[in-house]
C-alpha cells in the first residue's frame, strides 16, 4: 500500500483534507483521532466511520512483529513480517531512534552485506515504510528515523520520499531527524532539494579508491567519488545538515594508511561526519573487523586533521544480526520446517 492510495481511498469515502490529516496523524503517531470538543465520531464522515475498522485492520497488517532481539542498551533488532509474508528488519536505536527498511532484499550487492545476497525481491510501499515506524511507536517513543535498513532507498525513491513527506508533516518527526542513506544516485541529488521535507543525507562511501569501491559496491552507480562528495556537500550546505559518510571498516580492505590520506584529501573542510562502522560478522563471509586499537588510531589521525569521526556500533554483533541476517536466518529455518 502507498500513502497516495490510502488518501484516495479516504477521499472516496467522503474525506476532506482535514479528515485525512487527522486520520494520518493518529495512525502515524499512534494517537487518538479525538480532539478536544471534536470527537472522531462527530468529525469523520459517516462512510469513513463505517469503513474505519477495516482500514485500521489493513494498516495493522502492513507490518507485524515476527521477532525481537535485544542487542545492547536501548537497542533491539525487530524482524518485521509484511502483509504478504515477506520479512524485513527494523532496528530500535538509542535516544528514540529507529532504522527502517525500504526494500525486501537489495540490488546493490555490497559484498559485505547480507541484505543483497539474494538480490532484490520487491519494493516496500510508502505505507509499509511508515508502518515500521508505527510498529516501533507501539513499543516506545520514536523521534528520529534513518532509512538505512534493508534496501537502497534510491531504488525505491518515490515510496521513500512519500514516506518521508508524511513522517515530516503528520508523523511529527523533525526534518533533520530523518536520514536518507544512499550509495550515491543522481536521482537523490536531483529530487531531495525539491522536497518540502528535506531529510539529512548519508552517503555510503566505504573507500576513497574508485577501483575498490566498484568491487565492494558492484551495482552502485558509476559516479566518481569526488563528484559524489561535491553533490553531497552542496546539499549539506543548502540544508544546514552535515552529510553522514558511512564507512564499514573491514580489516585489510579499507583500513590502510592510504585510505586515511584519501579521507583527509576528500573530506577536509567539508560539512561532514564520518561514521566508522566496524564490520559485523556475516555467515559465509571471510571479512573481519579491524582491532579496536586500529580503529581508534584511524579516528585519532583524522580528528587531528579536523575531520569529525564517530565510531558506530553496528547494533547486532552479539546476536549475529547484521542487516539482513535475521531475515536470512528466518527464511532458512522456514525451509526446513
Amino acid at each position: 500500500m502507498c500513502i497516495s492510495q490510502l488518501t484516495q481511498r479516504l477521499r472516496d469515502l467522503g474525506a476532506k483534507p482535514c479528515h485525512e490529516d487527522r486520520l494520518l496523524r493518529g495512525w502515524s503517531q499512534v494517537a487518538s483521532y479525538d480532539r478536544k470538543n471534536s470527537p472522531a465520531d462527530n468529525f469523520f464522515p459517516l462512510a469513513l466511520r463505517d469503513a474505519l475498522p477495516a482500514i485500521e485492520a489493513e494498516l495493522d497488517g502492513l507490518a507485524r512483529l515476527a521477532g525481537e532481539y535485544p542487542a545492547g542498551e536501548g537497542v533491539a533488532r525487530l524482524l518485521v513480517e509484511l502483509h504478504d509474508g515477506q520479512r524485513v528488519e527494523s532496528v530500535l536505536l538509542p535516544r528514540g531512534g529507529l532504522c527502517v527498511s525500504t526494500q525486501v532484499g537489495c540490488a546493490v550487492g555490497c559484498v559485505f552485506c547480507m541484505s543483497g545476497r539474494n538480490g532484490l525481491i520487491r519494493q516496500l510501499g510508502s505505507a509499509e515504510i511508515v508502518a515500521q515506524v508505527v510498529l516501533a511507536r507501539k513499543r516506545r517513543a520514536v523521534n528520529k528515523v534513518v532509512f538505512m535498513g534493508m534496501g537502497e532507498p534510491a531504488h525505491n525513491l518515490d515510496n521513500v520520499l512519500e514516506a518521508i513527506a508524511l513522517l515530516g508533516t503528520m508523523g511529527n518527526i523533525g526534518h533533520k531527524n530523518m536520514v536518507l542513506s544512499t550509495v550515491g544516485d543522481v536521482r537523490v541529488f536531483e529530487r531531495l532539494p525539491l522536497m518540502r521535507v528535506k531529510p539529512a543525507l548519508a552517503l555510503s562511501l566505504h573507500t576513497t579508491d574508485e577501483v575498490l569501491r566498484s568491487k565492494l559496491l558492484p551495482a552502485a552507480p558509476q559516479i566518481a567519488i569526488e563528484e559524489l562528495v561535491e553533490r553531497a556537500e552542496n546539499y549539506a550546505r543548502a540544508t544546514s545538515y552535515p552529510v553522514q559518510y558511512q564507512w564499514t571498516l573491514i580489516e585489510g580492505i579499507n583500513d590502510s594508511d592510504a585510505e586515511i590520506e584519501g579521507i583527509v584529501r576528500l573530506l577536509s573542510g567539508k560539512y561532514a561526519v564520518l561514521n566508522f562502522i566496524p564490520f559485523n560478522r556475516v555467515d559465509g563471509l571471510v571479512y573481519r573487523r579491524p582491532s579496536s586499537e586500529r580503529i581508534a588510531a584511524m579516528a585519532g589521525v583524522l580528528k587531528r586533521h579536523g575531520i569529525l569521526v564517530k565510531i558506530r556500533d553496528s547494533a547486532g554483533q552479539e546476536i549475529e544480526g547484521a542487516c539482513g541476517q535475521l531475515r536470512a536466518r528466518a527464511v532458512s529455518q522456514s525451509r526446513f520446517r
